[in-house]
């Protein structure tokens, strides 16, 4: 077990710096974190040789090198959040930025956490974080538990074993006779037979690869009680083989009926085994990084949690909805997929579309909020293929922009959230409206949002 390692803790939407006598002045101050000189120096080399490799185009949208004048050269991170693992041990925490009440606690590791159950891949469905001391756990020390909690309830099941199919130089005949090495290996030993043979055995390779993460994972952990575990847990694969090649093994996994509790495992397997993250980034810099897209993590939470909202409404609730198109005349030439993050349906007939973009608005109507065209257009593409007269787009709330009494535009200066309202023609009005989400409060906040909606739920249900 190694000794924890020193965390560097930093917040999306920070400007990273070096800690000198220029920068002095900017430790602690907000928006600002600063490392040390050799720290940020191993980060700047790592960000360049994932941002050299070209298949990482989303590398730039996180990673910003700028110099700033009268501080120097400085590291943006925003749009993934998680952890990087640099080659000297050094560890980075990115975590999101949450804004909370003003009497509140800083609990943004739980919060991000609890975002983190909305993804599917997540070992255990991040079902243990409640008994963990997350506040003195880095991130990659959470999975790490969490992965050996889920090991934990698959050894409760019992691990699977398969028919394996064996090759031996035996001294007595079994299964079938490999002719051609038979008579290689034994033409001077006529009392031995080289057979092949189906033996059942836990030693396939769903159960090797887990081995081998158990293993590597005792070599990383900081947690004694984790080493612990681990330790345990390896007493129960003492007839497996750790996997000598992980391609090799992953390429042999059957999943099916009988071994569906494997697949999130080994998916986290394939993530540790590999240091891969939820990216697309690679490169030859060692280093690990594990991180996630706010933009994918928002969407998920957001539609987990409308979905309970919504459940006892009879309205259906779609997540990355499709069979729609931009350009459909043709059915047998269909272009241009639209894929809105949510699609509200009801027995009526009635459409609302919803879309969540992880983005700090402004609390400026001259400068439309910080709302992009492009976010604009994707809204009215939605409201014309959807037949939706309405649209909403869902922003995390900020400081200066939280939950309305109503969304009356001509109040704009007092703080109201805003709405827009275009026609499509005569006879077709479509309004784009705007609502904040309350992250650390999300279903109080989505009952707000079903409120304005004006979907109710049913008496007979609530009873």
């Amino acid at each position: 077990m190694k000794q924890p390692l020193e965390v560097r803790e930093v917040r999306e939407f920070d400007r990273i710096v070096p800690r000198n006598a220029k920068n002095a002045n900017l430790d602690g101050r907000e928006g600002y974190a600063v490392l040390p000189e050799d720290t940020f120096r191993e980060l700047e080399a790592f960000i360049l040789d994932y941002t050299s490799v070209k298949d990482n185009a989303d590398a730039v949208s996180f990673f910003c090198i700028q110099s700033q004048r009268s501080v120097g050269k400085t590291i943006c991170v925003s749009h993934y959040v998680g952890l990087i693992q640099l080659k000297s041990g050094q560890q980075i925490q990115i975590l999101p930025k949450i804004d909370f009440d003003v009497a509140a606690e800083d609990r943004t590791k739980a919060i991000f956490l609890r975002m983190l159950r909305s993804v599917k891949r997540l070992p255990a469905k991040m079902s243990g974080t409640a008994h963990l001391d997350v506040a003195h756990m880095t991130i990659y020390e959470i999975f790490i538990r969490l992965y050996v909690q889920a090991v934990g309830e698959l050894l409760r099941k019992g691990l699977k074993s398969a028919y394996l199919r064996q090759e031996a130089n035996l001294p007595f005949y079994k299964g079938k006779l490999v002719f051609s090495e038979h008579i290689k290996r034994n033409a001077a030993h006529q009392e031995r037979f080289y057979v092949a043979f189906d033996e059942y055995h836990r030693n396939r390779a769903e159960n090797r690869l887990i081995k081998s993460t158990l293993l590597k994972l005792q070599r990383v952990t900081g947690s004694a009680k984790t080493d612990q575990m681990i330790c345990q847990q390896l007493g129960f694969f003492e007839d497996v083989e750790p996997s000598d090649n992980y391609h090799k093994d992953f390429s042999r996994i059957v999943l099916d009926r009988s071994t569906r509790e494997y697949e999130t495992l080994l998916e986290w397997s394939r993530v540790f085994l590999f240091d891969e993250g939820f990216t697309t980034f690679s490169g030859a810099h060692r280093a690990r990084a594990l991180l996630f897209p706010m933009e994918k993590l928002f969407e998920a939470y957001v539609a987990k949690h409308l979905k309970r909202v919504l459940d006892r409404t009879g309205w259906r609730v779609t997540a990355q909805d499709r069979g729609t198109y931009l350009f459909d005349d043709d059915p047998q030439r269909q272009l241009f997929a639209l894929r809105p993050d949510i699609v509200l349906r009801s027995n009526d007939k009635r459409t609302i579309v919803l879309d969540t973009k992880w983005k700090r608005l402004v609390n400026q109507p001259r400068k439309n909020y910080g709302i992009s065209q492009a976010d604009m257009y994707q809204m009215y593409v939605y409201a014309k293929k959807y037949h939706a007269p309405e649209v909403w787009l869902l922003y995390p709330q900020t400081e200066t922009l939280r939950e309305p009494d109503d969304f009356n535009v001509a109040e704009n200066r007092q703080g109201r959230l805003p709405s827009f309202r275009s026609k499509f023609n005569k006879a077709v009005d479509v309004t784009v409206r705007v609502f904040f989400v309350d992250v650390a409060n999300i279903d109080a906040s989505l009952t707000r949002l079903r409120s304005l909606l004006g979907i109710s739920v049913r008496q007979e249900e609530a009873v």
